[in-house]
């Protein structure tokens, strides 16, 4: 009768012990938000200075597709952008669209709609400021990569389809590890 006793009280007790008030100190803490302060004398980070700006680069203010068509590329197509843009489009776009640009990669093999041809003719007319906006907002089967890559990768990559895709020009490393 003892060992049954025993055994039953090694079984309650785990459930006893979860009504401890210890035992939620984590689940019902105080929450502090990025950039705010538990001290209510400093209430946290204060309103940027009047007449701050931007680091450049680092954010573009465009609304939609339509409005990052007009944009003209601030990035010089130089042989260090084509190169960064060469190592971004084979990490972000080969899977989709392949070391060439013609929509044939691995993962765009397996979809129904295949990705766009960016060698194609009328790939050529569009605008820089369109490849950025897909880029930017997605788009049919495309998905956004505005968080994973800031607008200055972002114009880099459409440096590089332009002047290496589009036009061939030569880029002196070997940006897709081939």
């Amino acid at each position: 009768m003892k060992k049954l006793t025993l055994a039953i009280a090694l079984l309650v007790t785990p459930a006893l012990a979860q009504a401890w008030p210890w035992s939620k100190d984590m689940s019902e803490q105080i929450s502090v938000k990025p950039q705010e302060s538990v001290d209510p004398a400093h209430p946290g980070m204060e309103n940027y200075p009047e007449h701050s700006e931007p680091v450049p680069g680092t954010t573009v203010f465009v609304k939609d597709r339509d409005a990052a068509e007009k944009m003209k590329n601030p990035v010089v197509a130089d042989q260090k952008s084509l190169e960064f843009g060469g190592r971004l489009f084979g990490i972000y776009c080969t899977p989709c669209h392949g070391y060439a640009g013609k929509g044939d990669g691995l993962v765009g093999k397996k979809l129904i709609l295949q990705p766009f041809d960016l060698t194609a003719e009328h790939a050529r007319s569009i605008s820089d400021g369109y490849i950025f906006g897909m880029m930017t907002f997605g788009g049919a089967i495309m998905p956004s990569y505005a968080n994973d890559l800031s607008p200055t990768e972002r114009w880099n990559v459409v440096n590089y389809v332009r002047h290496v895709l589009q036009q061939g020009a030569k880029v002196y490393s070997d940006v897709n590890g081939r």
